[in-house]
């Protein structure tokens, strides 16, 4: 405001100044009109900014909207001009009936050329800037963006921004830019091929394999991660099973040679892999660690005094943490690869589940692994840091009936009696690993919550399992319940989730999958023996029938015909949604008997055909 006081100021000292010597020069030709016109100022007298103040006073624009103005003026005479050039070369040639819509045709290019005048599309950007604007948009919106110009077409197809976002979706997370020429089409194909599998999951399409070793008597138990199925059996043979690749030479893991004569070998109590070793504890407290890559010969043998109740392996590292009677210990190798014991740690009471948190094994620095397990009414942290276990949680009278752990939190099923089941039953109590505070109490149920599943659960959610015969997913940060489905009518043992499904195993030997969505179920499976056991990815599940009763009464597993006692011994199951799986080679054997073979199975010969295959198979045609 003091500037454009200042401008006028200056400004009418100027035109008295010009009055005044115009008066004294005679100037003046008497009236109204010769007043006025010495009151102007000669144009170039004027100063710079005498000239911007008169533009402001007399509203006209900035010079840019001039510039603009003339710019578009000109445009529409060249225009004009090309199109009279055109009308003259044309009367020059036999008339033609003007068509209405060459005048709309005209408009239009008339309103493109109207429209690129704008000032946003001719900014200049630097390349880099304009990627990192662009990288906040969705498949969608780029997909528009490369319809407005050439210059956004290139920007829109930038082989950077189509790696992050196929990142971002979670495909190919461990890639480089230069593993694909086109990241567009790589992204196109990694989504055709989820829907595939979605679809495969959800009309139950694919292969089933059923992981059997008939030497091995009666299945004692399963684990399997990362396309690894190991087994251990009352015989005290361990066998591990690679489904990405089949390779059976590293199938048979052979136990120490402490335990090579021992007769009669003890049953397998627990096993346990990941990704890089396979572990398995016995009934007389030997524990074997075998490598997934050489396998056979165990790479490392310890024993403790008295039957290990349970064992525990890291997702993502080679640590492991067994718990014998009141005695628990952590081991994890060396830089070198040497196994040494990183603590040890006696309870009060016996240990009942055990959990390694994932995200906690790796060697960075002084930070340890971080193992939570529970103790009759107590659930404790143990590290090697840790001078003595940290007590989480602990309520007199009110046991752990189960426990899980994700990376930041521990969700533990406790079991209410006396008077705290007027406060509405079971409950799960969530803690945060970090604080070791209770975040929130979920859960209202009547039977005992017999499993927990917190670490392969989608963000914020929680499932579970309950002897009341219910399935329920959580939602941990409003703490009600998302999803109660009536499951199994023997409880649940098993289960897990992933953003769309979950997949449960109950007591009665039922596996079922249900769409989480619409609460329904899409299939199920049964085998005699209650599921102990369900892990599925993205394309694959397994599923494990464990036996309650090792030694069954009646029937003498020792007898040469061993198929005669099948039912007694349990089963995996292994099944595969991909595309690459629905093929001739896949389809059970039970689907693929023709009439060339002396004999063979006559049921459930509807899942597959078998009279496509029968021309040319059978010697009289």
């Amino acid at each position: 405001n003091r500037d454009y006081n200042v401008l006028l100021e200056n400004y009418n000292r100027s035109l008295l100044k010009i009055r005044h010597d115009a008066a004294l020069q005679g100037r003046i030709k008497g009236g109204n009109e010769a007043v006025l016109s010495a009151g102007k100022p000669q144009k170039e007298d004027k100063p710079e900014y005498v000239s911007i103040a008169e533009g402001l006073l007399d509203g006209r624009t900035s010079p840019l909207l001039e510039r603009m103005q003339e710019e578009r003026s000109r445009r529409k005479r060249q225009y004009h001009s090309l199109t009279n050039a055109c009308s003259t070369s044309l009367q020059q040639q036999p008339q033609r009936k003007i068509n209405k819509g060459d005048k709309l045709v005209d408009q239009f290019i008339q309103d493109l050329n109207e429209t690129n005048d704008i000032p946003f599309f001719d900014i200049e950007l630097p390349y880099e800037l304009a990627l990192k604007i662009f990288q906040y948009l969705s498949r969608k919106e780029l997909g528009r963006c490369a319809q407005v110009s050439k210059a956004w077409g290139v920007l829109a197809e930038d082989e950077v921004l189509w790696f992050k976002m196929c990142q971002k979706e979670g495909f190919h997370s461990s890639a480089s830019v230069s593993d694909s020429p086109c990241w567009k089409s790589t992204l196109r194909d990694c989504r055709r091929s989820e829907n595939a599998v979605r679809s495969n999951w959800k009309n139950r399409v694919g292969s089933i394999s059923q992981l059997q070793y008939e030497l091995g008597k009666v299945l004692c138990d399963v684990s399997s991660c990362c396309g690894y199925v190991v087994a251990g059996y009352t015989s005290g043979d361990v066998r591990l099973w690679d489904t990405l690749h089949w390779d059976s030479a590293a199938s048979f893991l052979r136990p120490s040679p402490a335990m090579v004569d021992v007769t009669p070998r003890p049953h397998v109590s627990h096993v346990s892999v990941n990704d890089g070793v396979a572990a398995a504890a016995y009934d007389d407290g030997c524990v074997d660690v075998w490598s997934t890559e050489t396998g056979q010969e165990p790479v490392h043998h310890f024993q403790v005094p008295g039957r290990v109740q349970t064992l525990s392996l890291s997702s993502d590292s080679p640590t492991l943490a067994t718990a014998a009677g009141l005695d628990v210990r952590l081991d994890q190798p060396d830089d070198r690869g040497y196994w040494r014991t990183l603590c040890q740690a006696t309870l009060p009471k016996p240990v009942g589940s055990m959990v390694l948190v994932p995200g906690s094994g790796g060697r960075r620095g002084d930070s340890g692994p971080l193992v939570a397990l529970s103790a009759g009414e107590t659930v404790y942290l143990l590290a090697p840091e840790y001078q003595e276990p940290r007590v989480l949680h602990t309520v007199y009278g009110h046991p752990v009936t189960c426990l899980d752990a994700s990376a930041s939190r521990a969700a533990l099923g406790v079991k209410s009696s006396g008077w705290a089941m007027n406060d509405g039953g079971n409950k799960i109590q969530v803690y945060s690993l970090d604080t070791g505070q209770s975040e929130v109490s979920v859960g209202n149920a009547a039977g005992d919550f017999s499993c927990i599943n917190l670490r392969d659960s989608p963000a914020h959610l929680l499932v579970c399992g309950n002897k009341d015969r219910r399935v329920r997913v959580f939602d941990l940060r409003s703490g009600s319940s998302v999803i109660s489905l009536y499951a199994h009518h023997m409880g649940v043992t098993s289960v897990q989730a992933d953003d769309w499904k979950i997949v449960s195993g109950g007591g009665e030997g039922l596996v079922c999958v249900w769409e989480m969505r619409m609460g329904a179920k899409l299939w199920e499976m049964h085998n005699r023996h209650p599921v102990r056991h369900v892990r599925f990815n993205a394309s694959t599940l397994v599923t494990a029938n464990i036996p309650d009763e090792k030694s069954p009464r009646g029937a003498c597993i020792t007898d040469d015909d061993l198929t005669a006692h099948r039912r007694h011994r349990g089963v995996i199951c292994h099944y595969d949604f991909s595309e690459d799986s629905i093929s001739q080679d896949h389809v059970l054997p039970i689907c693929r008997s023709n009439y060339v073979e002396s004999s063979g199975y006559n049921y459930n010969i509807g899942l597959a055909v078998p009279y496509d295959i029968l021309s040319g198979s059978h010697p009289s045609h």
